[in-house]
């Protein structure tokens, strides 16, 4: 009777050994970023495009997938330094980044655009050429080209900087800057929400968005790159860009 049980333990032990097993990750999200992370005030969990992706990956792919919101301008080296394993909120791929982190496949293309209060006149052409304050959030791709560009051909526009591209709508609509420079899709969430802002024009190339992880982590990479491909292939990739996107 007790080899009994003892086999009948060993079996229990064994079943629940590939839950036991499975691999874990930690997502490292801008909090303020809609429609691709945010934190939904309403119940103060991580949520978004991004963020859903994710959950649908782990699902797919058997691996838990845990989302960790921080400060973005700290985000790379939270990575580099193994406080999270990968960075899926809407970053760009650009070649200063890739020279710190390895990226998934790219997912998804977004272009760059100037915002401007509704009643504003201001062309791109007004924006590079007049002396205007013009913000953009600190850490991001578009703040460190158009500083680089800014340099180069010596643009008039003052700088402001801003934590979020929220908070730089917010400053646009009191006044404090003319203009704002996001990735189009933020400016289309506030624009969405009913912000007195519309869009003046496009500027650079657009950017691709990918999932960066550490440079080496080829298990990771695999994964991911597996996951988006079943994930584009599934109804839930169009039923994310309906919720998110306005696709």
């Amino acid at each position: 009777m007790k080899k009994v049980f003892v086999c009948a333990l060993l079996v229990s032990l064994l079943a629940a050994v590939p839950a036991f097993a499975q691999k874990s990750y930690v997502n490292g999200i801008d909090p303020n970023y809609p429609p691709f992370a945010y934190v939904d005030e309403k119940t103060g969990q991580p949520a978004g495009f991004d963020v859903d992706a994710l959950n649908w990956i782990a699902k797919t792919m058997n691996v838990q997938i845990s989302h960790k919101p921080m400060a973005w301008d700290g985000i790379i080296p939270a990575l580099m330094g193994k406080q999270i394993d990968m960075v899926c909120s809407g970053m760009s791929i650009t070649p200063e980044r890739a020279k710190m982190v390895d990226f998934s496949n790219p997912y998804w293309t977004v272009s760059r655009v100037f915002l401007v209060p509704v009643d504003s006149k201001l062309t791109p052409r007004d924006i590079l050429s007049q002396k205007i304050k013009l913000g953009v959030q600190r850490g991001t791709s578009e703040a460190n080209a158009i500083k680089q560009e800014q340099a180069k051909k010596g643009y008039g526009f003052e700088l402001r900087f801003y934590e979020s591209a929220p908070l730089a709508v917010e400053d646009l609509l009191n006044g404090r800057i003319q203009a704002a420079l996001m990735d189009e899709l933020p400016a289309d969430d506030a624009i969405s929400k009913g912000a007195a802002v519309k869009k003046a024009g496009v500027h650079g190339a657009p950017d691709q968005f990918g999932v960066a992880i550490r440079k080496g982590d080829k298990e990771l990479r695999a994964i991911l790159d597996e996951g988006y491909r079943k994930l584009m292939a599934d109804p839930y990739w169009q039923e994310l860009q309906k919720k998110y996107l306005h696709k």
